[in-house]
């Protein structure tokens, strides 16, 4: 249904349509856009969801494709024409675009609209989870790779991804593997606050989190963290890894990181245990620092 969609919404569903609409007709991008006298890039950006296309646009290429119901053609322009309607968003902006991946856009956008987000962390607390310092020393990890520019943007990226979702309601599981919980990022009073914030998040409903515990032989992926979210009636997948990160939108490859995702949610920690595991971690982690300052260790 078009009607209540937000512009994010809408856009996600035309472009759908239209590719699964020439996947039918049996037609590639390029001879699309030879046949309606485009670019070849003009029909990769709206099946990406880079443009939205405009309602004038929009007819020809439906009848191009074979789209013929009325009732679909109505829909899918009143979808169109609810699509253009949004205003750049900050993430859009041009110091962001220099900054942040194609696939980190689009999972910012989506999280904006998302009423599910189960995630899967295997290295690291996820970013709008993170204390300001914890996210600092993760980004000084980078810091050959990124400009001091870079790594601030990317920190205030982090924060307003934070704002969006803390002020909206949204079903959040996260689950992580049994060394994200035990990796001192930041030095033992960074990761000890970290802890302290995410028992916190969890005591409060915020999200709800699950470890994945290392006696569990149970892998939900090799070498990729990722991010299923629940948009409308559809699911997307995030997912990165230490090279690079993408938005798949394949329903075999969302379909099976779900299942997964689920059978080891099951099977992993439940949240009180994992709860009073981040307990025992911070426990050790303030011992620690506290031995270090006694006068008997000086």
């Amino acid at each position: 249904m078009t009607e209540g969609d937000s512009p994010t919404i809408a856009r996600r569903r035309v472009r759908l349509a239209l590719r699964q609409a020439r996947e039918r007709a049996g037609l590639t991008q390029n001879q699309v856009a030879e046949a309606m006298e485009w670019s070849h890039s003009k029909v990769i950006r709206i099946e990406n969801g880079d443009v939205s296309i405009s309602q004038n646009d929009l007819r020809p290429l439906l009848t191009l494709l074979g789209v013929k119901d009325k009732a679909v053609v109505a829909d899918l322009v009143a979808a169109a024409r609810i699509s253009r309607t949004r205003q750049q968003a900050w993430y859009q902006a041009a110091e962001f675009r220099d900054t942040l991946t194609d696939g980190m856009r689009k999972l910012i956008e989506y999280e904006s609209e998302a009423s599910e987000i189960r995630s899967y962390s295997i290295y690291y607390i996820p970013g709008h989870l993170q204390t300001p310092a914890y996210a600092e020393a993760l980004m000084s990890r980078f810091e050959d790779e990124l400009s001091e520019d870079q790594r601030t943007r990317r920190i205030e990226a982090r924060n307003r991804r934070r704002e969006v979702l803390e002020t909206r309601p949204v079903a959040f599981l996260l689950m992580v593997d049994e060394s994200v919980l035990r990796r001192t990022i930041g030095g033992p009073e960074v990761f000890a606050e970290q802890l302290r914030h995410l028992k916190r998040q969890a005591e409060n409903g915020y999200v709800r989190i699950r470890m994945v515990p290392f006696s569990l032989d149970a892998s939900v992926t090799n070498n990729a963290s990722f991010d299923l979210l629940q948009l409308g009636q559809g699911e997307v997948l995030y997912r990165e890894t230490g090279l690079n990160d993408e938005m798949i939108e394949d329903r075999e490859a969302i379909a099976k990181h779900r299942a997964r995702y689920d059978r080891v949610w099951s099977e992993a920690a439940g949240e009180e245990d994992t709860i009073q595991f981040i307990e025992r971690q911070i426990k050790e982690l303030e011992r620690g620092n506290t031995e270090a300052a006694s006068p008997d260790n000086t």
